[in-house]
C-alpha cells in the first residue's frame, strides 16, 4: 500500500510545513510532546517510497515550518539588537530559516535516492535517516543543534534512555515508534514483522520507564549552597562605559546577601571589561569571597595580549580557581562568518562582541573548594557530547549565559530545556546563571529545583550535591546510536541489492 499515491504531491508539499511546526510545539515552552510523534509520522508517511527529488522537496518544506516557528527568535537579535530595519530583518531571518531547512532536507534526498525503495524503508531507513540528520546538525558548518525531537521526552518514559543513549537515542526511539504505528496502518510487511516491531517499540517505552528510577551516580551528603545574581542589565547598555559603575552596583547589591553561601555566580560576560582591565575588580571580589570561605565565579571576556585575540571565558576566584574558554561560538553574535565580505555591511554584522575567537582546547574545569565544576558558556550547553566529555571528570555542571539577545521569544525557554537534558544525560546537578532569565538549578533527573523569572532582577538561591560516577552516555556518548543508524542503513542497502538481484535472475515468461 502506498499512502503517497492517494494524496497529490502538491497537497503534501503544502501540508509539510504545518507538520514541521508540530516539532517546536512539542518542545518548550509548549511541551505537547505527542505532537512531535505525529509530526515525524506524517513526514515518514508523505515521503514513503517517494523519489529522491520529491523527498528533498518535502523535507525542505517540513524544515521551513519547523525552523520558521522554532527558530523565529533570531529575528529579535537581528531587528532589535542588530539595529536592522523590519524588512531587512525579515529577509535575513528568512534566509537563515531557508538555509537551515536546506541542510535539514539533504539527508532526505539520500533517503529517497538509495533507501526508500522497499517496505522495510519505514522501519529501518526513516528512523536511521532522522537520527543521522540530527547528529549531522550538531557539527555540519560548526553545527546548529536545535529542535531535536528527544527534548520533548524529558518527562516521558523515553526520558529514561537519556543517561544511556543521550538525546539522539531518545529521538531515535521516538521516530522509530512513529514509524511502527505508520507501518501498522499501511500493512505492507508480514504481520509477524509488524507485531514484532510493535512489541519492540512497546518494550523500549517500558524499558525507558524502568530506567527512570535508576540512579547512575552517587552524591555527597553535604549540600552546596549556591547563589546566582540575575542582574537583568539592558543589552543596549551592557557595553556602555557610562553604565559600568551602575552594572557593578547592581551586581554588588544582588550579591550582598549571598556571600555566606558556598558559591556566588555571575552570568556570562557579567563584568563588562576585558580580563586584564578588570584584575583589580577580580582581586577585590576574590578578597570578599575569601572572607566568607566562598567561591566566586563570573563570566568575562579574556584578552590574550600576545596573540591579540579575545575569548569568552569564565573564571573562579576566592576559594575557587581556574579559567576556561568558550570553544563553540555563536555565528554573528561572537564571530562573523565570511567576515571579509560581511563585516561592516549592516550593524548586525558589526555587533560589539563579534570579535571573539574560539578558546584553547578545554583541559580542566573550575575547582571550587574540592569540587570539580564542568562549565559551559551559553551556546556550548546545547552540544550533548561536548558537555558529556567535560562531565566525566566533574562533580557539578555549570552554564552561564546571556539570552538577552532573544528578548521575550521562545529561544531562552528552549535553551533552558536543553540544559535540563544535559543534567539528565550526565546524572549531575546543573546550575544555570543568566543575565535576564532563565536562571535556575536542575537536578540529575532533569527536574527544576529552583528557577528565577524572566526579565527580573533577583538573586536565585538553591542547593546542589556533588556527584561521583558516570552514566553510560558519558562513557560512550552518541557513538552507539550513530553506529546503529549506519548499520540499519547498511542492512537496508543489502536487502535492496538482494531484491534487485532476484528480479534480474527471475526466469522470464515466454510467449
Amino acid at each position: 500500500m502506498r499512502l503517497t499515491g492517494k494524496v497529490p504531491f502538491w497537497l503534501r508539499l503544502l501540508l509539510a510545513p504545518l507538520a514541521g511546526m508540530l516539532v517546536p510545539l512539542s518542545l518548550a515552552p509548549y511541551e505537547w510532546w505527542a505532537l512531535g510523534l505525529l509530526s515525524v509520522g506524517f513526514l515518514a508517511a508523505i515521503t514513503y517510497r517517494e523519489s529522491a527529488r520529491h523527498s528533498l522537496l518535502l523535507g525542505l518544506a517540513f524544515g521551513l515550518g519547523m525552523y520558521g516557528l522554532g527558530a523565529s527568535w533570531v529575528y529579535v537579535s537581528i531587528n532589535q539588537f542588530g539595529s536592522t530595519s523590519v524588512p531587512l530583518a525579515l529577509l535575513l531571518t528568512s534566509l537563515f530559516v531557508a538555509g537551515l531547512s536546506l541542510c535539514f532536507s539533504l539527508p532526505f534526498y539520500v533517503y529517497g535516492r538509495w533507501f526508500n525503495k522497499t517496505t522495510w524503508s519505514l522501519l529501518l531507513g526513516f528512523p536511521a535517516i532522522w537520527v543521522l540528520n540530527e547528529w549531522a546538525r550538531s557539527w555540519f558548518l560548526t553545527g546548529f543543534p536545535w529542535l531535536y525531537l528527544g527534548y520533548a521526552h524529558l518527562h516521558t518514559p523515553l526520558g529514561g534512555w537519556a543517561p544511556v543513549l543521550g538525546v539522539f537515542g531518545v529521538g531515535f526511539i521516538a521516530a522509530y515508534s512513529s514509524c511502527v504505528l505508520l507501518a501498522m496502518r499501511l500493512r505492507d510487511l508480514p504481520m509477524r514483522a509488524l507485531w514484532g516491531s510493535l512489541a519492540l517499540a512497546l518494550l523500549l517505552w517500558a524499558g525507558g520507564a524502568a530506567l527512570r528510577s535508576v540512579d547512575w551516580t552517587t552524591f555527597d551528603d553535604k549540600p552546596i549552597a549556591v547563589g546566582m545574581a540575575q542582574a537583568n542589565i539592558p543589552q543596549e547598555r551592557k557595553w556602555d562605559p557610562m553604565f559600568l559603575n551602575e552594572t557593578f552596583r547592581i551586581f554588588n547589591d544582588l550579591s550582598a546577601p549571598l556571600w555566606d553561601l558556598d558559591w556566588v555566580i555571575w552570568p556570562e560576560a557579567a563584568i563588562p571589561l576585558l580580563y586584564h582591565e578588570a584584575l583589580a575588580d577580580l582581586e577585590s571580589l576574590g578578597h570578599q569571597a575569601d572572607k566568607t570561605n566562598t567561591v566566586f565565579i563570573t563570566g568575562i571576556l579574556y584578552d590574550d595580549r600576545d596573540k591579540q585575540q579575545y575569548y569568552n571565558s569564565i573564571v573562579a576566584v576566592g576559594k575557587g580557581s581556574g579559567i576556561t574558554f568558550k570553544t563553540r561560538l555563536v555565528p554573528f553574535g561572537e564571530y562573523v562568518p565570511m567576515e571579509r565580505w560581511l563585516r561592516g555591511l549592516i550593524d548586525f554584522f558589526n555587533l560589539p562582541t563579534s570579535i571573539i575567537h574560539p578558546g584553547p582546547k578545554y583541559v580542566n574545569g573550575l575547582q571550587a573548594n574540592g569540587v570539580e565544576i564542568a562549565p559551559s558558556i551559553c551556546y556550548e550547553v546545547v552540544y550533548p557530547d561536548l558537555v558529556a566529555s567535560r562531565a566525566a571528570n566533574a562533580n557539578v555542571l555549570l552554564t552561564v549565559s546571556n539570552d538577552s539577545w532573544f528578548g521575550s521569544s521562545i529561544g531562552p525557554l528552549q535553551h533552558f530545556e536543553m540544559a535540563q537534558m544535559r543534567a539528565l544525560e550526565t546524572g549531575r546537578y546543573l546550575v544555570r546563571a543568566t543575565n535576564n532569565g532563565v536562571s535556575g538549578i536542575i537536578d540529575p533527573k532533569g527536574r527544576v529545583v529552583v528557577k528565577g523569572g524572566r526579565f527580573t532582577r533577583e538573586a536565585i538561591v538553591g542547593q546542589v550535591f556533588a556527584a561521583s560516577g558516570i552514566t553510560p552516555f558519558i562513557f560512550w556518548g552518541s557513538t552507539p546510536v550513530v553506529l546503529l543508524a549506519f548499520v540499519m542503513l547498511g542492512i537496508l542497502a543489502v536487502r535492496l541489492r538482494s531484491s534487485r538481484r532476484s528480479v534480474l535472475t527471475e526466469p522470464q515468461a515466454t510467449i
